[in-house]
């Protein structure tokens, strides 16, 4: 039942996907292997989702059934526990919680990240036919303020067609956040062989950080920064929406802010410990179905299914209320995470412990 209703929800969210993607799949040109091998890649960005609501659904129905053929009566009338009974669904549901973890950390990372990649590349196949390479892949005013070595980064336009940089303002302040110096270039670019940023055909405006003075200009054709260490990839990422991030990429932005206090990184960090938190998820269906789904005989077993998709929904809803507090700081990102998660898994065990 678990794998029917995990096949069917998958080919239901497929079809959404195709319903919001197939029309920008095909202005961009893309063929019939690009499109299949898109949905492929996409697919299992969706476990996520249908994973827990394909448990709940298929446990409520094969217990519903138990219930109502009164095996679950006739096996507490032989004196078995509702533990017992259901061990084998509480060892299922630890393994899948293994499962959880490995698809959050590698499948699905992997997924997103590539998916999105698939698409970047058949836009940038179909921009490159009429226009400048420069104007490929274009995204305007991307901005990195990189408070660890004092740097603030502004370009006017960044091609990811050919990872350069347009029209480059780059502040160096102190300590104190004083000016120290301005660099401004009309192209700039990482190389990755030499690890250094490559500034070209620009100017370097001095500073005195005491008055805020310019005390000299010099003009340059090239200038290579070697003490530059910033990753062109994370400055674009950082203005990326947490949700439609990885859990990698939201790891690089946690570990790279993370002596920064960065208030913009709150919202990356409670999204990085939700997809954690989500690991557990398993348990908390178990722990909510079992309690209704085996009711009294004498109740029908609809009573305790709505019951037990009306505590999912408003589990629901705590993750988001408690992700909108994370995000605005009001509580600790991982307390923002964690809550919902221990909040519904007492609440299933506290009713589990009762129908015992």
């Amino acid at each position: 039942m678990l794998v029917l209703v995990l096949g069917a929800t998958l080919g239901l969210l497929l079809l959404q996907a195709m319903y919001e993607d197939f029309r920008d799949l095909i202005n961009d040109d893309a063929g019939v292997a690009d499109i299949v091998v898109y949905y492929g890649v996409k697919l299992p960005s969706y476990l996520s989702v249908v994973l827990p609501l394909s448990l709940l659904v298929s446990l409520l129905y094969t217990l519903g059934q138990l219930h109502r053929n009164n095996e679950i009566t006739a096996m507490r009338a032989a004196g078995l526990g509702l533990f017992r009974i259901t061990r084998g669904i509480w060892i299922a549901g630890v393994l899948l919680c293994g499962v959880t973890w490995y698809f959050n950390a590698t499948v699905i990372p992997w997924s997103v990240e590539e998916s999105r990649s698939i698409r970047e590349n058949l836009a940038f196949r179909r921009e490159a036919k009429g226009a400048a390479l420069d104007r490929v892949g274009m995204v305007p005013g991307v901005t990195f303020n990189n408070q660890r070595e004092g740097r603030m980064w502004y370009f006017n336009r960044y091609s990811q067609f050919t990872h350069r940089g347009y029209g480059l303002t780059l502040v160096q302040m102190d300590k104190k956040r004083h000016e120290l110096f301005r660099l401004l270039a009309s192209e700039a670019w990482y190389d990755p062989t030499r690890k250094s940023w490559v500034l070209y055909n620009g100017r370097e405006i001095w500073m005195d950080p005491v008055n805020d003075e310019v005390i000299r200009t010099d003009w340059f054709k090239e200038k290579v920064e070697s003490d530059f260490s910033e990753d062109p990839s994370l400055m674009l990422i950082f203005d990326v929406p947490p949700q439609n991030l990885s859990f990698t990429e939201l790891r690089r932005i946690i570990d790279y802010f993370a002596i920064d206090s960065n208030p913009k990184a709150t919202a990356y960090a409670v999204r990085y410990f939700s997809v954690l938190a989500d690991t557990l998820g398993p348990l908390i269906i178990i722990a909510l179905a079992i309690p209704f789904a085996v009711t009294g005989v004498r109740v029908n077993p609809a009573v305790g299914v709505s019951k037990s998709l009306g505590l999912f929904l408003l589990y629901f809803v705590l993750v988001k209320t408690c992700t909108a507090l994370g995000s605005r700081d009001i509580m600790p990102a991982l307390w923002a995470a964690l809550v919902p998660i221990a909040t519904m898994l007492l609440v299933g065990l506290g009713f589990f412990a009762r129908v015992r």
